[in-house]
């Protein structure tokens, strides 16, 4: 488990106090240097791997499963439901109302809505650790994350205006 004062930075994140220090220097050189700088940069960061990238792959197909498992098995129940109970109907088994039919695959299709949320917040954010399998801990400090991340957002703009 990650340190309490690296909880809120996400493994995969770049570093920002270094961007801030670069363009402080650069303010002061001619653009041409800049430009080259810059392209020498960008170079050496797609040579070495930089985690400028994004998501990493492995972090990437990770949340790619969970989101199936947790989306789409009750989205294919919303499916079914709707074969089962008009079978239900159609055989005359005994009667369902019309609201009963909506409410239980408007539900599900909802679930399915809800999985695929859990299912990115539920995955294990860094490379080298897969996670639990329901994920619940990992869902825990990947909301913390994202809310924290969203009230600075939310302050900074509120700051600027």
């Amino acid at each position: 488990m990650p340190s309490p004062a690296n909880r809120n930075s996400l493994p995969f994140e770049p570093k920002k106090s270094k961007n801030k220090k670069v363009n402080e220097k650069n303010l002061s050189q001619p653009k041409e240097t800049q430009r080259n700088q810059t392209e020498s940069k960008v170079a050496k960061s797609n040579n070495s791997g930089d985690s400028l990238q994004g998501i990493p792959e492995v972090v990437s197909k990770r949340m790619v499963r969970r989101m199936a498992v947790f989306s789409g098995i009750p989205t294919a129940m919303g499916i079914f439901s709707f074969f089962a109970f008009y079978a239900i109907v159609s055989q005359e088994w005994f009667k369902i109302p019309n609201t009963a039919v909506l409410l239980v695959s408007m539900g599900l299709f909802g679930l399915g809505v809800l999985g695929l949320s859990y299912g990115i917040l539920s995955t294990s954010w860094d490379e080298e650790r897969v996670g639990s399998w329901w994920g619940w801990s990992e869902f825990v400090l990947n909301f913390g994350r994202f809310t924290s991340a969203w009230r600075n957002n939310r302050q900074k703009s509120l700051n600027e205006e």
